[in-house]
């Protein structure tokens, strides 16, 4: 598999992004979650402990890879289907950058506003806050809920094309190479 993408298909480090970005966002918003809703602080920092990380790594996936397709690589072109659906398929990917992006300032907001960094990488939790004080846990519950909806959307989207279309665009963003497919338009998103 070539290290950039071709008409047809992600390349590796597309493809590499893709899954470990999905990957950390999963683990992130369950940690989250779970910390959120954890009466036992020290269960709490402990998650929060993987949470934080994990929320720094998918920062770092998403600048990666907004340079990676503003500068050096160039998206396969989109598979042939009705304008409709092409631009929901754009609104959702524009909008896991947008809430991402949101989750992380959010975060980091909520992290400066408590000053719980220290509280939660310490042996002594007990300083840990309550973190519903603060105004920026608002929109930060509000983005993992979203996120969650795009989720959804986004695998809703793509166990369509695979189980109901059978146009082998699950194919296109996995590790493997495959021929040439069918159905894939001229025209570069």
């Amino acid at each position: 598999m070539a290290l950039r993408s071709s008409s047809d298909q992600y390349g590796a480090v597309a493809v590499t992004i893709h899954w470990l970005a999905a990957l950390s966002i999963l683990v992130a918003l369950l940690t989250g979650f779970r910390a959120a809703a954890a009466e036992d602080v020290a269960t709490k920092a402990a998650l929060l402990r993987l949470h934080l990380p994990l929320a720094a790594l998918v920062l770092v996936l998403t600048v990666v890879r907004i340079v990676w397709w503003l500068g050096i690589d160039r998206m396969p072109a989109p598979v042939a289907a009705p304008l409709p659906p092409q631009w929901i398929a754009r609104a959702v990917h524009l909008l896991f950058y947008v809430v991402v992006l949101g989750m992380v300032a959010s975060g980091i907001g909520m992290m400066l506003a408590s000053r719980a960094a220290p509280a939660i990488f310490s042996p002594d939790v007990a300083a840990l806050p309550d973190f519903w004080r603060y105004r920026p846990r608002i929109p930060h519950g509000f983005g993992a809920r979203l996120l969650i909806a795009l989720l959804v959307a986004h695998v809703a989207a793509a166990l369509y094309h695979h189980v109901v279309l059978r146009d082998r665009v699950f194919a296109r963003i996995w590790f493997v190479r495959t021929p040439q497919l069918t159905g894939v338009t001229d025209e570069a998103t």
